[in-house]
């Protein structure tokens, strides 16, 4: 049984730092197209960055040069990396998982066979 777990969420003021961190069971991380996705209340959820096996990302515009995902092999984890928060990044943030390659298109929501429970992120002014 496949299950991620997110973590790190929280409140942070606009400009601020968080880091999101997913721990999987159930599949081997190395193997499988991985990554967040957010969705803000009253809207659909979208994706923010996946990474594939071989580390090739790829980025939804909003986040380019602020976030940056990561994915630790050894323990099955991935980490999502948020700098300079803005108040639009305000969300519940979802790890997401594929048993295939990343393509541009995995940022589609539509893509992912499994997901987590989501982690809130919460910015302020």
């Amino acid at each position: 049984q496949v299950q991620l777990m997110e973590s790190g969420g929280g409140s942070v003021q606009a400009g601020g730092s968080l880091r999101l961190s997913c721990t999987a069971s159930g599949l081997t991380s190395s193997s499988h197209c991985m990554g967040w996705f957010r969705q803000a209340a009253g809207k659909e959820r979208k994706g923010v960055v996946v990474i594939d096996s071989d580390g090739s990302t790829w980025y939804a515009d909003p986040v380019k040069g602020r976030f940056t995902i990561s994915r630790d092999n050894a323990k099955n984890t991935l980490y999502l990396q948020m700098n300079s928060l803005r108040l639009e990044d305000t969300a519940q943030y979802y790890c997401a998982a594929a048993p295939w390659a990343c393509w541009s298109g995995s940022l589609r929501s539509n893509t992912m066979a499994y997901w987590g429970k989501g982690t809130l992120v919460t910015i302020s002014s």
